[in-house]
């Protein structure tokens, strides 16, 4: 955990076998580009990849377990810099520079010695986030130094990873902004977990409520392994090592080419669950009498805070006559509870409250409800459906846990029906993030039916959601088949015509990939 971010200096460390040569020839291009557009070689290179999320949902910012693994798609910062005592009286001046200005225009952003980056959320340009990671970066050195100063760098940029698409663009972004300030301000051990701790804060400055997930994924990644990332009562990920099986674990990720981008669409998708679910816990807790303890969900208390408040063998506040959980249940019968609870607390009323309805249960008046969840993110509702998304935390919650049980089983490797137990759990995934979470989208749903009846084990929306990716797993021998049973019923039907270069784009044959690297 405390291990810091490795240094390397081929390629071939960072990108599975398959990977390396198209990898070469970007990465020549972007130290070209460098020379080209500076006059000066890049000094460095900070890299942080996207990442799939295997199972576990939106449920992160609730503070359950999650099982993401990182993907070859990346984002490159190329910098050069050099810093000086001078920096303490001068401006940082930041030029920025993107490989396809075209679509992402270059700029030139100024920071004053005691400042930091100024940024919009209202408004969505791409620069946000390196100024995001930025300013979480500077942060960070400032704990150790008051009077510390940004130096100037010269920067330039080359992201793969597709926006929108649920494979987290916008926290590799962020993460490899944050690593490549750190390195040119002198920080040259950068200790993994206060990357990503301060990557999670830096994102929500950019206007979403952001889990931790994402950026763990990024960060922490080994190339080969799954990532087990769990956060209560603290960050904390764990690789999870494939069983060697035969066939072999196969995953493909297909995009829908809908296009989300949870930091435009936040107020009425991501945003709106995360104040659904802290909402849920609000309202469970205040039926019992239970007193909520602060903790690191994005609202300061989250539905594993519930449970944990539920469970830890104090009485309600209602008079010992009230009993609460027993302590001593196992973990896995608790959240298999927590879903009795929700069905008793939260399942009569299925078209969900109002902002009314909920700031009377919580017996305070409307524009405190507001000002306490429904401002420090923007969010757009009139009916919030707690029992549903309360239901599908702890539901995928416990799917997480059978998955990760699975692979860890000593008999794995020998489990003749290993593939279709893992495929089923995805499949549930699919089916709560359609209809309990509302997540997935008609485009989503086909990909996924055309993959299973091609003869996929599991398939299910990864990310965000309302569009971006799907992810697979499927037996390797009919990679070709689900592949070609896509293009024919999804690509060509929905873009006829669509050229070879944007079907390469469209599916990939995914290997866990590495995480952050210098």
């Amino acid at each position: 955990m405390d291990e810091p971010v490795p240094s390397v200096k081929a390629i071939d460390d960072l990108y599975p076998p398959a990977n390396v040569a198209s990898q070469k020839e970007r990465w020549d291009n972007l130290t070209a580009h460098f020379l080209e557009k500076y006059g000066q070689p890049a000094q460095f290179v900070a890299r942080s990849p996207g990442r799939v999320n295997i199972i576990g949902e939106h449920i992160d910012y609730s503070l359950y377990e999650v099982l993401p693994m990182a993907i070859a798609a990346d984002v490159l910062i190329a910098v050069s810099c050099s810093p000086s005592p001078e920096d303490r009286y001068n401006d940082a001046v930041i030029p920025m520079i993107n490989v396809n200005p075209s679509k992402h225009k270059a700029s030139e952003h100024r920071v004053p010695p005691a400042g930091e980056a100024s940024i919009d959320a209202t408004i969505h340009e791409w620069t946000n986030y390196f100024k995001s990671g930025f300013n979480g970066a500077i942060a960070f050195l400032r704990k150790s130094n008051a009077d510390f100063s940004p130096c100037s760098m010269k920067v330039l940029v080359d992201g793969n990873v597709p926006a929108g698409g649920g494979l987290s663009s916008s926290a590799a972004f962020v993460c490899a902004s944050a690593l490549a300030v750190l390195r040119a301000n002198g920080q040259k051990d950068i200790p993994k977990k206060e990357l990503v701790e301060l990557a999670i804060v830096s994102e929500r400055a950019v206007g979403v409520n952001s889990g931790g997930m994402d950026q763990s994924a990024s960060v922490f990644s080994i190339k080969g392994d799954a990532l087990s990332v769990s956060f209560s009562p603290s960050l904390y990920v764990e690789p999870i090592p494939f069983p060697n099986v035969n066939p072999p674990i196969t995953f493909m990720i297909a995009q829908s080419f809908v296009t989300s981008d949870k930091h435009v669409t936040a107020p009425h998708c991501y945003n709106l669950r995360v104040v659904e679910c802290t909402l849920a816990a609000e309202m469970m807790a205040k039926a019992l009498d239970i007193e909520l303890q602060p903790d690191s969900g994005p609202l300061g208390v989250s539905l594993r805070g519930f449970q944990n408040a539920y469970f830890s063998g104090a009485t309600s506040r209602k008079g010992s006559s009230v009993r609460l959980g027993d302590p001593s249940m196992p973990y896995k019968q608790q959240i298999e509870a927590m879903l009795d609870i929700v069905s008793t607390l939260l399942g009569t009323q299925p078209d969900g409250y109002t902002r009314e309805e909920i700031a009377s249960t919580l017996a305070v008046p409307v524009s405190t409800l507001e000002e306490r969840f429904l401002t420090k993110f923007p969010v757009r509702a009139d009916r919030f459906q707690l029992g549903k998304r309360a239901r599908h935390v702890f539901s995928e919650a416990l799917r997480v846990i059978a998955f990760k049980e699975l692979l860890q089983s000593p008999s794995a490797a020998s489990e003749p029906h290993l593939l279709p137990r893992l495929g089923n759990l995805m499949n549930e995934t699919q089916k709560s993030c359609r209809d309990v979470y509302e997540c997935s989208c008609p485009e989503i749903d086909q990909l996924c039916a055309i993959a299973l009846k091609a003869g996929a084990y599991g398939s299910r929306l990864t990310g965000a959601g309302w569009g971006g990716c799907t992810v697979h797993l499927v037996p390797k021998k009919r990679v070709n088949e689900i592949k070609n049973a896509w293009v024919e019923q999804y690509y060509q039907t929905r873009e006829p015509g669509i050229s070879a270069e944007r079907l390469a784009e469209a599916v990939v044959v995914s290997e866990p990939g590495q995480g952050s690297m210098m």
